[in-house]
């Protein structure tokens, strides 16, 4: 292919088993299972596993599995003391990319990261490192809210489910049950999404065949950006901006007409609603019932999400994850700036596995360019150049 698209927009850059999204049908399967069957049947733990492994587990795999993400779930003391030094005004995402990249100078590989036959020690190191990484995203995210508070971080709780305890170290009360249930659903929706910005990333990292902190680490700076995991930052202001219901109509049309960003609306490759969105919007009102009443910000989301259908639902614009996962993360006592945070404890399943299968077959990317500069041409002494 030698023609430019921008943004490698419908350039495919791998062959992957991992997940498929059919944007027209607004479908979304992980190793061929559908993600609102994951989302009502399913664990976090179970749709890591089945993330990393490429089938749903045993009984005894899954115990194992779970297991081993318990007993990892602590990090090394210097990894605090390291993010005792940091600015309490930095943003987590900033935070939790140093973290992770100084994860490599405590765990280091030991073998070549390049599978050369299934099950080799390679494979074995993969597996394991992927175990501690992911155990340990949810504890330094958690460990930071508690730092930047003043607190020392809580323990863990070995007897807790990764959301669960998540959620116990995040605001050091246990949550309950609908709560926890709610941050395991919002995992499984995030923990993968196809050949994103941040996923192409970790690929690309991996390509070269640098240690895993390297990979994820590259993962979460891409993820920073707000148009990609930091949308659901921008579209809790869009909402406060507005206000309320009442005022949705005329600040849309003013929006539109000066061609601004609605945030949370349209995805790259849905044309129809965004699955995940529909999933989220649903965990809203089971949220809003459990507490008697909707919130002012979820009045406001639905009463734009109306108004859009009329301008945007005919171009193919939707709400996207984005839309409604900020409203439930600000419901459940999450800050506005944790929630990229929250996306990328989940996406790490995703970026592991995708890391896994770049490995295996791996061969560095080196894309092309179509070069629009000057021919060549003569150099001109400095003395001989004409003042400008």
């Amino acid at each position: 292919m030698t023609d430019y698209q921008p943004g490698l927009e419908g350039v495919p850059a791998t062959r992957s088993r991992i997940s498929y999204l059919d944007g027209k049908q607004g479908v979304l399967t992980y190793r061929g299972y559908r993600i609102v069957d994951l989302a009502e049947y399913s664990t976090f733990e179970e749709t890591a596993y089945l993330l990393l492994d490429g089938e749903l587990p045993s009984a005894a795999q899954l115990q194992r599995f779970d297991t081993l993400l318990r007993e990892h779930r602590r990090v090394k003391y210097n990894i605090h003391d390291i993010m005792k030094s940091l600015p309490v005004t930095g943003h987590p995402m900033e935070m939790l990319q140093t973290a992770v990249a100084s994860l490599g100078m405590f765990y280091p590989a030991h073998v070549p990261v390049q599978i050369r036959s299934p099950g080799d020690e390679t494979e074995q190191y993969i597996y394991g490192q992927s175990i501690r990484i992911l155990a340990r995203m949810a504890t330094l995210v958690a460990m930071w809210q508690q730092l930047r508070l003043g607190n020392y971080p809580m323990r863990q709780r070995s007897d807790l489910s990764y959301a669960a305890n998540f959620l116990y170290m995040f605001n050091g009360v246990e949550p309950a049950p609908l709560v926890a249930r709610i941050m395991d659903i919002c995992f499984i929706l995030h923990a993968e999404h196809t050949i994103n910005a941040s996923t192409f990333a970790a690929m690309v990292s991996g390509s070269t065949l640098a240690s895993p902190s390297y990979v994820i680490a590259a993962a979460i700076g891409t993820l920073a950006g707000p148009l990609h995991g930091g949308a659901n930052e921008r579209v809790i202001a869009m909402l406060e901006e507005i206000g309320t219901p009442e005022n949705v109509k005329p600040w849309l049309e003013k929006k539109l007409a000066a061609k601004e960003t609605i945030w949370g609306m349209g995805h790259r490759e849905y044309k129809v609603k965004d699955p995940r969105a529909t999933l989220l919007q649903k965990l809203m009102r089971e949220l809003a019932d459990s507490q008697g009443a909707i919130s002012p910000l979820f009045e406001t989301a639905l009463a734009l999400e109306e108004a859009c259908e009329e301008t945007l639902a005919p171009k193919g614009v939707y709400p996207n994850v984005d839309y409604y996962s900020g409203i439930l993360y600000r419901e459940i006592g999450i800050p506005t700036d944790q929630f990229t945070s929250i996306f990328a404890i989940a996406r790490t399943a995703g970026w592991l596995a995708h890391w896994r299968e770049q490995v295996a077959e791996n061969r560095i990317f080196r894309p092309t360019q179509i070069y629009t500069g000057s021919v060549p041409r003569d150099y001109v002494p400095l003395a001989g150049r004409q003042s400008g």
